[in-house]
């Protein structure tokens, strides 16, 4: 019977990570706001309206209601939306990659983490504990546990340089901006973010990882740069949403990566 439904899994997990991703706004929000994720029920930010259920359909609420609250009219913001479309993508990635199973579950859940955390850290500039702390310990299980049997790696030695190189790159870093300018140029959260996502993939495809986080965190400077407030080579640029993203290439196309650069 579970044969029978192999093939409609990477739509049901395009629809899961969609229903997922509203998940990941409420938690958003509502770390953001200082509010449980539980209480009160879903409601415009803006005006308190409550919520209706037709209004909390993934993607398509958004596009019935034209981007708008349905009481007070204001704009809705383009990142609910665009999390779940995002969190949907990256379930249906993983489903095409990996089929079901639980390197699918290791990384989702892995997935989750690095999305509210980087949505958050685009708001907030801040990668929270109560994330990083425990994605390390899922890093580190589901790597050893699952993804090096099913997949060959990483070995728990592979996460552990992994992880230490990662962090410890970056806290070197930290601590030479810090010397040379006075002022702080790279987060806590950022060292703490690389252990996981070294302990997670290992050192080989780190320096991998990082450069395309780098890369795409270039192209984006643009836009914090030509922002009205922005402070020119001052201007605070979160960096843990663009590492989140090179490690989610990774893990979607590194073999490509590898073939192409051996010639394959």
């Amino acid at each position: 019977m579970f044969d029978q439904f192999l093939p409609y899994f990477p739509a049901a997990s395009f629809v899961f990570g969609l229903l997922l991703g509203s998940f990941y706004n409420v938690c958003i929000h509502r770390y953001l706001s200082e509010e449980s994720i539980i209480f009160p029920g879903s409601k415009c930010p803006l005006c308190g309206h409550k919520l209706a259920w037709w209004e909390n359909i993934p993607l398509l609420s958004f596009a019935l209601l034209r981007g708008r609250c349905r009481s007070c009219t204001k704009p809705i913001r383009w990142r609910y939306p665009l999390v779940e479309l995002l969190s949907g993508l990256w379930a249906l990635g993983l489903a095409l990659k990996y089929g079901a199973g639980m390197v699918w579950v290791v990384y989702m859940v892995v997935g989750a983490i690095l999305l509210v955390a980087s949505f958050i850290d685009f708001d907030a500039y801040i990668l929270p504990d109560v994330l990083t702390y425990p994605g390390v310990v899922i890093a580190f299980a589901g790597a050893y546990f699952f993804l090096r049997p099913a997949l060959g790696g990483p070995t728990l030695t592979d996460s552990l340089i992994g992880a230490c190189a990662g962090a410890g790159v970056f806290w070197g870093l930290q601590q030479l901006y810090r010397k040379l300018k006075g002022v702080e140029g790279l987060g806590t959260g950022d060292i703490k973010l690389m252990f996981m996502l070294g302990a997670l993939l290992g050192w080989r495809p780190l320096p991998i990882a990082i450069t395309a986080g780098a890369v795409s965190a270039l192209f984006a400077s643009v836009y914090y740069l030509l922002k009205p407030d922005a402070k020119a080579l001052q201007t605070m640029i979160p960096f843990g949403p663009f590492l989140s993203f090179g490690a989610m290439l990774y893990v979607l196309f590194g073999d490509f990566y590898w073939r192409f650069m051996l010639g394959k």
